[in-house]
């Protein structure tokens, strides 16, 4: 097994080496802004608009977003994949998922942006909200009679008390989001977890295997090692990311390699066997097996799908 201070060398080393991510466009948003109280956790907007608004595909690496589509329709462009949405929904965006909108004619939405580090914090609430947050989602609120107008009912509220100054708007604020997302949650078809439920400790955990995965998934890390830098034995990662998330720890990290793969086929000219390397495959015939494992394509059928508009969803 690598012992700690060589996964600690190679950690430090590796980012001075490591090529270039996918180029996605990185997005500013409103709330980022110099002028704006940096004390703020969540903000809600409301947008209305007169005619078609479009975006193009890109990523707000800081922030998880809430859009309630109360009225219109469009298609949400998630990770290279067209999946089309009508209200009332509600569309998700974790952070780093790459995704463009594409609205139609007079579109009306409210937006709720949650700054990342509180986003994980709320994941902790229950672990059904981990697995809520794992990919970008369109949600109909349709599974109740009642459930646009009270989704809406919510965010409305939730505006009110995110710019109050009234005492204990903050935790107001953290009351109606926890209540918005377990809406969703009631709202979605999640993977069935263990049915024991997870504790605090096992979300955390998972949670802190998920962004050691983003800093190192290139380095071709073996699960002992991901356990070492995180001074707790395999056996335990394995128990924490099954009752957190319902997926082993291998899933996951293959999970986060086909998520950068498919950015790469989509948003990149790289060839099939630089993306492979460039992923820590040092055999692209392997690369193309376990891709098509994963996905259900070839990595070039994958391509040529996606350029088309008909590339599978992640």
């Amino acid at each position: 097994m690598t012992s700690y201070s060589a996964i600690k060398q190679a950690a430090t080393q590796h980012p001075a080496v490591a090529p270039a991510p996918a180029p996605v466009p990185s997005v500013r948003l409103y709330v980022e802004r110099e002028d704006r109280d940096d004390s703020w956790f969540v903000h809600v907007g409301h947008v209305t608009e007169r005619g078609r608004w479009k975006t193009e595909p890109h990523v707000h690496p800081s922030y998880g977003q809430v859009i309630f589509v109360r009225h219109g329709r469009g298609v949400m462009n998630r990770e290279g994949a067209q999946i089309p949405f009508e209200a009332p929904c509600a569309l998700l965006l974790p952070p780093e998922c790459v995704h463009g909108l594409d609205y139609e004619l007079d579109a009306d939405r409210w937006v709720v942006t949650i700054e990342l580090s509180y986003l994980a914090q709320t994941n902790t609430r229950l672990p059904e909200f981990v697995q809520l947050w794992s990919q970008p989602r369109v949600i109909p609120l349709s599974y109740s009679e009642d459930g646009p107008t009270e989704f809406y009912d919510l965010i409305r509220r939730m505006e009110q008390e995110t710019r109050s100054k009234m005492v204990g708007h903050a935790v107001g604020t953290e009351a109606l989001l926890v209540s918005l997302m377990l809406m969703l949650v009631r709202g979605t078809r999640l993977d069935e977890i263990n049915k024991d439920g997870a504790t605090r400790h096992a979300i955390r955990l998972a949670e802190r295997f998920r962004m050691l995965i983003n800093q190192h998934y290139r380095q071709n890390l073996k699960l002992p090692d991901y356990a070492a830098l995180m001074a707790v034995s395999a056996t335990q990662l394995r128990s924490a990311c099954l009752a957190a998330t319902g997926l082993s720890p291998i899933k996951l990290i293959h999970a986060r390699l086909i998520i950068e793969a498919k950015r790469n086929l989509i948003f990149s000219e790289r060839s099939i066997e630089q993306i492979a390397y460039d992923l820590g495959f040092s055999d692209t015939a392997y690369f193309t097996r376990f891709f098509r494992k994963e996905v259900g394509q070839s990595p070039s059928q994958f391509r040529v799908a996606s350029q088309a508009g008909a590339g599978k969803a992640a």
